[in-house]
């Protein structure tokens, strides 16, 4: 799949996670990172996106340890949260 199409992809299944808050966090951080990752950090996502909202948020916002294969520089930049829009 060439790179162009496989962004549109991520993209779609990171805004249709199936709850808003989830939208807001996985889509978000896609939104504002996505198009600079590299391969391999593409590749982290797309496997990301398998994985449950509930354990993807919580290991976000750090309610929940994060198991080692996702720990690292993608999951810390997820934890920043500051992709989220906070309404005033």
């Amino acid at each position: 799949m060439d790179h162009a199409t496989r962004l549109k992809r991520l993209k779609f299944r990171a805004w249709h996670r199936g709850t808003k808050e989830a939208d807001l966090m996985i889509g978000g951080f896609f939104d504002m990172h996505g198009t600079r990752w590299t391969p391999a950090e593409l590749d982290w996502f797309e496997a990301l996106l398998e994985e449950q909202d509930v354990d993807i948020m919580g290991w976000a916002i750090g309610s929940m340890p994060t198991p080692p294969a996702w720990e690292g520089p993608m999951m810390t930049s997820m934890r920043s949260i500051s992709y989220v829009p906070v309404a005033e």
